[in-house]
């Protein structure tokens, strides 16, 4: 998607359609929005039925010829929508002090997104990034060599260093890592960290049943894994729902994992 500086320097003219509230089953939450020109769109509220009127509620109002600037709508048989919820909407017209509102939101929540520190930029490794790469996290690939780094999808946040095992301490609690590297010494060494923490969402590496006996002989003749060390790593990835080990099969198991890894986290977290 667009970033929003280049959609409102292209879109001017735009009205800010936000949800104010919800009531029973809707498709997203309070506090979602969408941004809404004459030509496009930037984000969404939810789609279906509801959001196309919402479009054209907007469109009119950019046109001068009708539109409201709130809206109550049932999510129902009457719009052809079957949640079952109610949905309220509020329409400004974007003004310069909303554009600074909503930058400063959304720069707020990109601080506070789940890191997820990819080590390793081979062939899955590149295939999890651009796989994560639209969801909301923070996503940084980790490198020993240079030269991987470049064929990551644009944007991408790299770290090129000697030892990858020691950025382990710096990410926040609740974070995800995933170690891909082509040198199982190496995944070893970062996994041994990562382990070695307990408030981390997610641990995961690439392999099998066998690299994971060989990873436990090794944790324990290495003065590693305590008690529930082993239960918190996850290997191999991407489970084994799907009997396809193409990496783009393998990434796309894996962001789910990690999507509900996190999830899990901060219900713990939150109760």
């Amino acid at each position: 998607m667009t970033d929003l500086p280049t959609f409102l320097a292209v879109h001017p003219e735009t009205i800010l359609v936000d949800i104010t509230g919800t009531q029973g089953s809707t498709p997203r939450e309070a506090g979602t929005f969408m941004l809404v020109s004459q030509t496009a769109l930037w984000g969404t509220i939810g789609g279906g039925q509801f959001e196309f009127m919402a479009i054209a509620n907007a469109r009119d109002m950019l046109m001068g010829v009708g539109g409201v600037t709130d809206m109550d709508i049932p999510l129902g048989p009457e719009i052809g929508q079957c949640c079952g919820g109610r949905t309220q909407l509020r329409f400004r017209r974007l003004t310069h002090a909303l554009k600074e509102e909503l930058e400063a939101r959304l720069a707020g929540e990109i601080e506070h997104l789940p890191e997820v520190l990819l080590f390793g930029a081979g062939h899955v490794g590149r295939a999890l990034a651009a796989a994560l790469a639209p969801l909301p996290l923070s996503v940084t690939v980790v490198e020993t060599r240079q030269e991987e780094l470049a064929n990551l999808p644009d944007k991408t946040k790299t770290r090129l260093v000697p030892m990858p095992e020691a950025l382990v301490k710096d990410i926040p609690a609740g974070g995800a890592i995933v170690i891909l590297t082509h040198d199982h010494a190496l995944d070893f060494l970062i996994a041994r960290e990562a382990l070695g923490r307990s408030d981390l969402a997610y641990t995961g590496m690439i392999g099998s049943a066998t690299k994971r006996a060989t990873f436990a002989s090794w944790l324990s003749r290495e003065g590693g894994g305590e008690r529930g060390w082993m239960e918190r790593l996850t290997l191999p990835i991407g489970g084994s729902a799907v009997r396809d080990k193409r990496p783009e099969v393998i990434a796309a198991m894996t962001a789910a994992e990690i999507l509900t890894a996190l999830s899990a986290y901060r219900m713990r977290s939150s109760s």
